[in-house]
């Protein structure tokens, strides 16, 4: 805690440094300024930094205050910099772009009234207009769009540390639900196995050449046999999952019934079985049909059409290594329609639990013509793996499917961030382009009233006379002039003074009145013509 806050201190020292730097030098005395002004630049600038974290826009309005404390036209040396950085700064740090927008069109009314009631001229108000633009509101947009950006990493962050969480409890369920399927497998094959000791118990227990003592021991055998077979149904009712139905699949089923169940029910599938008779204990028999079960369901959902390849081989010998079965499936690519069925993406993780508790290992994954392999080998014999890791996948196992779907709520929130920065990065383009559009549109509108407001009537004209002072032939003007000499009138002539432009009819300026001063009084007044203007109105003008 005592580190963050002395790097915060340190990076707002910084900071206060950094843009007290251009009020110092423009400041000097030396350059037209004075100390006064620098110690309370400096002085308020050293607020803007102490507040900005809390309030980004209040440190914002008041450099822009002294900016136009010193130019209407918000151009200044001094506290130009400290706007990009605090326009940015907000950009950064506000969540929301209301409170901003609305500053900023505060700050445009204001300015433009500050701009009639101080200077009475229209045009300090576009360049303010251009400097609020390109020194405030495009470091603003580029601030909201950092912040956008690393919302988007935090979020991405974030969706695959849940993902990641997510996949983990997945896998974890379904592990839980291939255990209490082995489960409800003990439970059918123990409980027949019981179901046959009560029945022979109680054929005992009504023989009549056993004595007594051995009748009532057949009885007791009996209930035992029936109570323990009650309280293993009771257990693995438990252990079933809410939705799961007790299995209607004899358990004592094999590979090759499964099999020709599936090809009765229109799937293309052809059983190899390569190994010598024998029984296999009851885990890898029941491993050995789950993997068939499963791989089948499989190929029926994903790859319909497809010819499937079920064999059941013994493993290859070698020294050392216990005896084992091998189970492969194989499946082409899809020739059928779509099923429609969607699996849940638990299924190879429950196997896979399955096998290893089997005492063996499980590979799966794409063949290179677009179809799907599976294999599973398991021990011979009755080893098994009960709490011990799980045997190695092959290598390039495809990952585990996780949750992330575009349903999901962490997903969508994903695609909103993405779409804040997509927002974030057209409003820094297209933002500034349609501001400077609408600015030069508001330019030309400006000008247009400009020249309209810039028109000598003849009679004021034949009223102002040569040695006038200024102050008296002012009253008589216009209240806008010209902003330049035309282009098709020739220069001035020597020692004319200072001279402007007036118009002799609105918005026509091929001939215009010229009025040059010189000490204060009116030295010359002419009419003159503005060339390629004038060939121009008497080329429209003739037939």
């Amino acid at each position: 805690m005592r580190a963050e806050r002395t790097r915060i201190i340190v990076v707002d020292l910084v900071l206060w440094a950094l843009l007290s730097c251009p009020v110092l030098l423009k400041g000097d005395p030396d350059d037209g300024g004075s100390w006064a002004g620098v110690a309370f630049g400096v002085a308020a600038l050293a607020v803007a930094v102490l507040v900005w974290r809390r309030a980004p826009l209040a440190s914002l309005s008041l450099v822009t205050a002294l900016s136009a404390v010193e130019n209407l036209e918000l151009v200044t040396v001094q506290y130009s910099l400290a706007m990009a950085v605090f326009g940015g700064l907000l950009g950064w740090r506000s969540p929301r772009a209301r409170p901003a927008l609305l500053a900023f069109g505060g700050i445009t009314a204001a300015g433009l009234v500050l701009v009639l009631a101080v200077e009475a001229n229209l045009w300090t108000w576009p360049a303010q207009l251009s400097s609020l633009l390109f020194t405030v509101v495009v470091p603003w947009l580029v601030g909201r769009y950092i912040r956008q950006y690393a919302e988007l990493v935090r979020t991405g962050w974030e969706l695959a540390d849940r993902m990641e969480r997510e996949q983990r409890a997945v896998a974890d369920r379904a592990r839980i639900r291939e255990r209490s399927r082995i489960a409800g497998d003990m439970h059918d094959s123990l409980g027949h196995d019981l179901s046959l000791i009560a029945v022979r118990a109680a054929a005992l227990e009504v023989d009549r050449t056993l004595s007594e003592r051995q009748r009532a021991s057949a009885g007791e055998l009996r209930q035992s046999a029936a109570d323990a077979t009650a309280r293993l149904r009771d257990i693995v009712g438990v252990l079933r999952a809410d939705d799961e139905r007790a299995p209607t699949v004899p358990a004592d089923e094999p590979v090759g019934a499964l099999v020709e169940r599936a090809r009765q029910s229109g799937l293309r599938v052809e059983l190899r079985e390569e190994r010598r008779p024998g029984a296999l204990p009851p885990m890898t028999d029941r491993a050995v049909y789950r993997v068939v079960q499963e791989a089948l369901t499989n190929a029926a959902k994903h790859a319909p059409g497809a010819a499937v390849v079920v064999t059941v081989a013994e493993g290859p010998e070698s020294v050392g290594e216990p005896e084992s079965v091998v189970v492969a499936v194989g499946n082409g690519p899809a020739t059928g329609p779509p099923s429609g069925l969607v699996g849940g993406g638990s299924g190879l993780v429950g196997l896979d639990e399955r096998v290893r508790l089997a005492g063996g290992e499980l590979a799966h994954g794409p063949r290179p013509d677009g179809g799907f392999a599976l294999t599973a080998r398991l021990p011979a014999t009755g080893t098994t793996a009960t709490g011990t890791t799980a045997g190695t996948a092959a290598a390039g196992e495809p990952p585990l499917p996780g949750p992330g779907s575009p349903a999901t709520a962490s997903a969508r929130e994903l695609r909103r961030a993405r779409m804040r920065v997509r927002r974030g990065l057209r409003q820094v383009i297209v933002v500034p382009a349609v501001a400077v559009a609408v600015l030069g549109v508001v330019l030309f509108f400006v000008d247009q009233y400009i020249r309209s407001q810039s028109v000598l009537d003849r009679e004021s004209y034949e009223r102002i006379r040569i040695g006038d002072a200024r102050s008296e032939v002012a009253p008589l003007l216009p209240e806008y002039s010209l902003e330049q000499r035309p282009p098709g009138v020739d220069p001035e002539p020597a020692g004319a003074g200072d001279c402007v432009y007036y118009a002799m009819r609105t918005y026509d300026w091929s001939q215009v009145y010229r009025l040059c001063f010189r000490d204060g009084r009116l030295a010359s007044k002419t009419v003159v013509v503005d060339v390629a203007n004038e060939e121009d109105r008497q080329g429209v003008s003739s037939p």
